[in-house]
């Protein structure tokens, strides 16, 4: 028997990729999803942000557990959207980006400017982010599911999440 039920996803379109990108922009923490040591997944909150360049990052202790779990495993998820102080959650926008996470070395010639681009939009984090144990983490997105609100549901490649220019 064939399933008839039309597909809850709609065809990618300007008005989705914009509101992806905006979340995108606008998100100051993330819910990071990471593969354990058994192959489980284990699911934490992380600061997160965007280099000039349009990078997606997030500042980590090496201490973490899903740092060590990133480093042993790359592959990861990231769940963005703040949830509105009012109304109910599953009506308002949320990503989830399926990604690459890559540590970045406090020696690469751009870490002082994307210190500075992290402190401007998270200053709290001033802090720690000098000490030896924090470094940035590059998201590389891969594709994403864009849940807009209700019969909104949407796919997205990594090119739909790419920064306006």
């Amino acid at each position: 028997m064939t399933d008839k039920r039309p597909s809850p996803i709609r065809e990618t379109d300007d008005t989705a990729r914009a509101t992806a990108r905006d979340l995108i922009e606008n998100t100051r923490h993330a819910a990071l999803a990471v593969l354990d040591e058994t192959g489980a997944p284990s699911v934490t909150r992380i600061a997160f942000g965007q280099s000039g360049n349009g990078q997606l990052l997030s500042l980590v202790s090496d201490l973490s557990a899903h740092s060590k779990r990133l480093k042993a495993d790359p592959r990861c998820s990231l769940l963005i959207g703040d949830l509105p102080s009012k109304g109910d959650p599953l009506a308002f926008a949320r990503l989830s980006i399926t990604a690459e996470a890559q540590f970045l070395s406090r020696d690469d010639l751009e870490h002082a400017k994307r210190r500075a681009e992290w402190l401007a939009t998270h200053p709290k984090s001033g802090l720690y982010v000098d000490f030896s144990d924090f470094n940035f983490v590059r998201f590389t997105p891969l594709r994403a599911d864009l849940n807009g609100g209700f019969g909104k549901a949407y796919q997205l490649s990594s090119d739909d999440l790419a920064m306006r220019a």
